[in-house]
């Protein structure tokens, strides 16, 4: 079996400005305190707010990324402003199912940011964002989620913003005994994928599993370079000219294996994986969970980064939904590239012991949330006992360490 052991970040991702492993982000960050649970998915603080030591706090930011500029190019194409309040939950959902992954499931404030180039986005959009942004927290309060808003701001930037940029930050008040603490991934567990298409119980519409991570290579791998001509407030010009735009397809354009368009499919608005996080927490409780990895930035390599001495195995995955076998037969990427830049259909990783598989599946299931088994944790065999993982995909061996 050939093994791809590549570690280089000099890939079409990183050729656009964009880096799976943010290496020089982590060699920073690493060097700050890292809260009360060293090893958790986010970190935690104790309770500077009321100082209750049986309390914590987990302040998260993220965004809807380069999704927006997708929304952007709809919305020029076909007059939609409605297709950005899919963006106010992708920039949402980026933000709460980090959260879910520590546990935080109560009194959770949510504040956004908007930051935008006046003279292409008008108050239209603003407008949907906003109102877009209630209804995915009532949402979201219907699911069993204790989240509010805590207002925002709206930044007009065009020397810095070409279009817009949507993001929000998330803060949560919650008990130190509930916490979800990633530390705990040990050799020995089961891995259970959670897949990122389909239609849950709790959604309205089918979903292709993109996420809100690996959008820019999405977007220039899939799109013709008409969209470049027409649109050049959309990319970066230091990009390389044959990197920009390179694809086949229209928004409008079929999707191959699907019933969605091309456009469709990379709008598809991120999941959420609240309801099946709140009754894993109800009926196994945190002590169960040894860990829940959203594999957002980093994607099936993300674990790499928490858990102790652990060779990560994952030799049954998903087959992959159609958007990404799309971007694969398009782009001619390679499969290591993939699966550090897509979630390439599973967005996230449940680590319990084997004899609460049963549990966890019977759960998912009753949410209509495909899940099985993709893989297990064993012992590393690193020298230094280090993470890696092990991806058998296809013929290969893709090496994460």
């Amino acid at each position: 079996m050939p093994e791809n052991t590549d570690k280089s970040d000099q890939s079409r991702y990183a050729s656009r400005g964009v880096s799976a492993s943010k290496a020089d982000v982590h060699a920073a960050v690493d060097k700050l305190d890292r809260g009360l649970f060293p090893g958790a998915f986010c970190k935690i603080t104790p309770d500077y707010l009321t100082g209750d030591p049986s309390r914590c706090v987990v302040t998260h930011s993220d965004g809807s990324g380069t999704k927006v500029i997708l929304a952007y190019l709809w919305w020029k194409e076909t007059g939609d402003a409605k297709v950005f309040r899919g963006i106010a939950q992708d920039s949402i959902i980026m933000n709460i199912d980090d959260l879910l992954c520590v546990g935080a499931t109560k009194k959770i404030i949510l504040s956004s940011t908007l930051n935008r180039n006046a003279k292409r986005i008008p108050g239209e959009i603003i407008a949907e964002l906003i109102h877009g942004t209630e209804e995915i927290l009532a949402q979201l309060r219907d699911h069993g989620l204790e989240i509010y808003s805590g207002g925002g701001e709206t930044a007009d930037m065009g020397d810095s913003t070409p279009t817009i940029t949507v993001d929000s930050t998330a803060t949560s008040l919650f008990k130190r005994d509930e916490v979800i603490d990633a530390h705990n991934i040990t050799p020995g567990l089961a891995i259970i994928g959670i897949a990122s298409s389909g239609k849950a119980s709790y959604e309205k519409n089918s979903n292709s599993g993109i996420g809100s991570n690996g959008l820019t290579s999405a977007r220039h791998e899939l799109l013709s370079h008409d969209y470049a001509e027409k649109y050049p407030e959309t990319f970066d010009h230091a990009i390389a000219q044959s990197l920009v735009y390179c694809g086949p397809h229209k928004l409008n354009s079929p999707l191959p294996d699907s019933s969605m368009t091309v456009g469709e499919a990379l709008l598809s608005p991120t999941r959420t994986y609240t309801p099946l996080v709140i009754q894993l927490l109800k009926e196994l409780g945190p002590r169960e969970i040894k860990g829940l990895i959203h594999c957002s930035g980093g994607a099936l390599a993300k674990c790499l980064r928490f858990g102790q001495s652990v060779h990560y195995i994952k030799d049954n995955l998903f087959t992959p939904p159609p958007i990404f076998s799309e971007i694969a037969r398009v782009s001619r990427t390679p499969q290591r590239e993939l699966h550090q830049v897509y979630n390439m259909g599973q967005r996230l990783e449940i680590y319990v012991k084997p004899d609460r598989v049963a549990a966890v599946l019977a759960i998912a299931q009753g949410l209509n949330l495909e899940a099985k088994i993709i893989g297990r944790t064993e012992v590393s065999t690193q020298l230094n006992k280090a993470n890696h993982v092990s991806i058998f995909k296809n013929g290969e061996h893709l090496q994460y360490t």
